[in-house]
């Protein structure tokens, strides 16, 4: 049989489509259910094929909710999608608290299965108990209620962020220092005024190239004030509720709850990790801002700090004075069109596949492209992607990989969308790592989308891992010989190899900064989530104190827009969990030849392809042929 991918609707019949889409689903996903109830099969295979069939259908009305509530341009559609994700989120929670479905998988003589379906079977069982399956009625319902307003805050906290688009407005010459393209696409108006908003094609290059100090902070201002005040009640509302789930199931907060499933293992473990990174970042942290304060204090001569809205433009003048790297040259190398080409060929030569563009898909708008995905030498695409790249007004305004269908063998092709919001001329050799991170979830989530359950499809890991892979794809963007690929200025010159070795060391030059930074947002992730303080600035602004070599933007409210709150919870410590990871990962490819077939091949089959069907730490040592270590990191660090 060959699997069709989905076939998504016209932009005029996307809200019958989606309302439609989402009866029918959960229409389906109740009827199994009956059919489970009034006569669970016996043989524990049937049974639990039966479930992972409830677990798809669920699956597949959440996965167009949540990226169409995102990114389609018609708000109804948007709001109906939302809808979408608040009655699959009902309906989830409703079965994983029913006792009599709990009863037929504990009941279940697992003794015969193999070793995936034993391990989806504890993972079912593991799923009714943190739903309190085991709990009284009225606590029962209590937590459904809970679920339930927690997908209401989260759609709203992210809606905030998404429609809380902020300008800054100055005369033209304060711009200076912009590049010229920029400039160009920025035209003054009739009073000598240019415009910029917080996106971030326009937020980036202010606060990194403007000359103007006030402007910069006045975009600084602008940009880490977005979604307040807002947000600010419905995050103390997020985590009171956490927390109230959490101890209703039996753990002692939030994070531990959550902690549970993840390769951590305890609550605890995070602030000690935090801490962990910290202490090996104070050395590089210090020495980076030694440097970056002499620079300085050449313009200020009295300063002791420097100022959080002058930090990024400053990096900037250090990495072009003493590494003779200027990111407005770099970037001339850097053409979106150019780079997004790059990127399909080199994933394509790294992971043996090839993308072949569907001009005639249908697509929620113009900027987005789709592609299937193909082996190098398949008869026939096992996948479809699409890029939606370019930021528009009502889209999602950070950078994500969105599943649109999970794979299952013989069941349904996996289908995945990257969404981003990249200039749509030169790019910031930045945003072209980025666009090779993101673009890793998407190849991880097609590569383990060909297995037999739905549960371990695609990015089905455990959550603190799963930025890995994502973080050692970005070595290709790195790599002097692969970026004069596809790296070419205007007359057609690749990239000088010796330019891309000073980037790189440039790059290198911040990482202390970079580390103790992440762990300030990591350690606010955790202790909103188990102090849960009633004044989240005050609390931000002490662990600022504590962690980041900057000091705090004085009016300014960074959790307001920090959506890794809402998503990550309590876990963003996982950016740097999985960094330890990628460094170790990347150690077994050669770097004077990265696409060297035989490691490229068995990184894709041991850690790529079986998405969840093991534990991440035996992925990693199937892989690397021992387990996991900090060295490969720390020495990263410390050079």
């Amino acid at each position: 049989m060959t699997l069709e991918p989905l076939a998504l609707p016209a932009t005029d019949d996307a809200l019958a489509w989606v309302e439609g889409r989402t009866t029918d689903g959960l229409a389906t996903a109740r009827r199994l259910v009956d059919e489970l109830r009034a006569a669970p099969p016996a043989d524990a295979l049937d049974a639990l094929r039966q479930w992972d069939e409830v677990a798809l259908q669920l699956g597949n009305v959440a996965a167009v909710g949540s990226l169409l509530s995102n990114v389609h341009p018609d708000e109804a559609v948007r709001t109906s999608c939302e809808q979408a994700e608040v009655e699959v989120d009902r309906l989830a929670t409703e079965l994983r608290q029913d006792r009599a479905l709990y009863d037929v998988f504990a009941g279940l003589d697992a003794s015969g299965l193999d070793e995936q379906a034993a391990r989806l079977h504890g993972k079912v069982l593991d799923d009714f108990r943190r739903a309190g399956v085991d709990r009284d009625d009225a606590t029962r319902a209590r937590l459904a209620e809970i679920n339930e307003r927690l997908t209401a805050i989260d759609q709203e906290f992210g809606r905030n962020v998404r429609d809380d688009v902020r300008t800054v407005t100055a005369a033209a010459e304060r711009y200076a220092g912009l590049p010229q393209d920029w400039l160009d696409a920025h035209p003054a108006d009739a009073d000598g005024n240019l415009t910029a908003t917080t996106d971030y094609p326009d937020a980036v290059p202010v606060r990194m190239f403007a000359h103007d100090a006030g402007l910069r902070h006045d975009m600084s201002v602008a940009f880490l004030t977005r979604g307040y005040p807002q947000n600010e009640p419905l995050l103390q509302e997020m985590f009171a509720l956490r927390h109230e789930l959490a101890t209703l199931v039996g753990y002692a907060d939030w994070a531990s709850y959550d902690a549970a499933v993840k390769m951590i293992g305890s609550g605890p473990a995070i602030p000690a990790f935090i801490d962990r990174i910290a202490d090996a970042a104070a050395a590089p942290m210090e020495r980076d801002l030694a440097v970056l304060m002499e620079r300085y204090r050449r313009d200020h001569p009295d300063a002791t700090e420097i100022p959080a809205s002058d930090a990024t433009y400053y990096q900037e003048v250090v990495r072009r004075e003493q590494y003779d790297v200027d990111a407005q040259q770099v970037r001339r190398y850097f053409d979106f069109a150019q780079v997004r080409q790059g990127l399909l060929e080199v994933t394509g030569r790294l992971f043996g596949l090839r993308y072949e563009p569907v001009a005639d898909a249908p697509v929620w708008h113009d900027d987005v492209t789709a592609y299937d995905v193909w082996e190098a030498d398949g008869a026939a695409p096992f996948a479809r992607i699409y890029l939606d790249l370019h930021p528009r007004e009502g889209k999602y305004k950070h950078a994500a990989q969105f599943t649109l269908a999970e794979g299952v063998a013989g069941r349904q092709l996996p289908e995945g969308v990257l969404v981003c919001n990249f200039a749509r001329g030169l790019m910031e050799h930045d945003h072209v790592v980025t666009l090779f991170h993101e673009f890793g979830h998407l190849v991880h989530h097609v590569l383990g989308g060909r297995g037999q359950w739905a549960r371990f499809a695609g990015v089905a890991t455990e959550w603190d891992f799963v930025e890995a892979p994502s973080q050692m794809l970005e070595e290709w963007a790195w790599d002097a010989d692969i970026l004069r690929s596809f790296a070419t200025d205007e007359d057609g010159e690749p990239i000088p190899a010796a330019l891309v070795e000073r980037m790189r060391a440039a790059d290198d030059y911040g990482k202390g900064i970079q580390a103790r930074v992440q762990m300030f947002y990591a350690a606010m992730s955790y202790w909103f989530h188990t102090d849960r303080p009633a004044d989240l600035t005050a609390a931000m602004k002490q662990m600022q104190a504590r962690y980041s070599p900057f000091p705090y933007v004085e009016g300014t409210h960074m959790f307001a827009s920090f959506g890794h709150l809402a998503g990550y919870s309590s876990a963003y410590y996982t950016y740097m969990w999985s960094l330890v990871i990628a460094k170790d990962l990347f150690s077994a490819f050669d770097p004077d030849d990265l696409f060297a077939p035989d490691v490229a091949r068995r990184y894709r089959d041991r850690v790529l392809a079986p998405g969840g069907a093991k534990d991440a730490a035996d992925l990693v040592a199937d892989f690397l042929g021992r387990p996991y270590t900090f060295d490969a990191y720390a020495a990263w660090l410390a050079r």
